[in-house]
């Protein structure tokens, strides 16, 4: 049996390294490479339906648009097109994220030609969702921590009670954009009181940038 696949790719080493994978294959059958996601999409556009691969191996790293994007695009216009995921990363964000656009699977790119093979034909005749080992420890570990909401706001409203009046003053300014110098204006303060209670309250919210901090006040509805 041949299962037409197609790779989206800008590395030439690894590129060459998937056709090698796929010569030793032999039920693989190559229709379409592309370097980038725009590039792909030009590809699939330019196919007609029974000629459209049956599995994408999706690159996630590329220059324009990439690979969680593209996923995201292929499958609100193909379906019925499977894509799996390669990239030598076991990255937390992008497994979720290339998940929620509509991925099959996550692979290592080291894996051999037998792995590659034994994915698709998961995701064609059984409906599986495969992934290397490490990505599915990674997935596990993942899930295993994945929070409580009652003990998280329990948490999070403890962390609140070490913030001062002061420092919860200035919190809602800094959700609302301003920075410190506009702050210290309003207060009738100096600008490094401001950025020392704006270091007190990264440290006590244990963040380290102005966007985790207005993440953080939304996410609780602090403000």
């Amino acid at each position: 049996m041949q299962f037409k696949v197609a790779l989206v790719e800008d590395n030439a080493v690894n590129r060459n390294t998937f056709m090698q994978k796929l010569r030793l294959s032999g039920h693989m059958e190559l229709v379409f490479s592309a370097n980038n996601g725009n590039e792909c999409l030009d590809q699939m556009k330019g196919l007609a339906h029974t000629g459209l691969p049956q599995v994408v191996f999706m690159d996630l790293e590329m220059p324009g648009l990439n690979g969680i994007e593209t996923i995201r695009i292929a499958k609100g216009l193909y379906p019925h097109v499977h894509f799996i995921v390669l990239t030598v990363f076991d990255d937390d964000v992008k497994l979720f994220e290339a998940i929620k656009a509509g991925a099959s699977g996550y692979m290592l790119k080291h894996e051999p030609a037998s792995m590659l093979e034994n994915a698709i034909i998961e995701v064609l005749q059984t409906g599986g969702a495969p992934m290397s080992p490490a990505i599915a420890r990674k997935a596990l570990q993942l899930l295993s921590r994945a929070p409580d909401p009652a003990r998280e706001t329990a948490v999070t409203s403890e962390i609140l009670v070490n913030v001062t009046d002061r420092e919860k003053e200035i919190l809602q300014y800094m959700v609302s954009g301003w920075d410190a110098k506009r702050i210290a204006s309003e207060l009738q303060v100096s600008v490094l009181t401001i950025r020392k209670h704006i270091a007190n309250i990264y440290d006590k919210l244990h963040v380290n940038s102005r966007a985790q901090v207005i993440s953080l006040a939304h996410k609780n509805k602090w403000i």
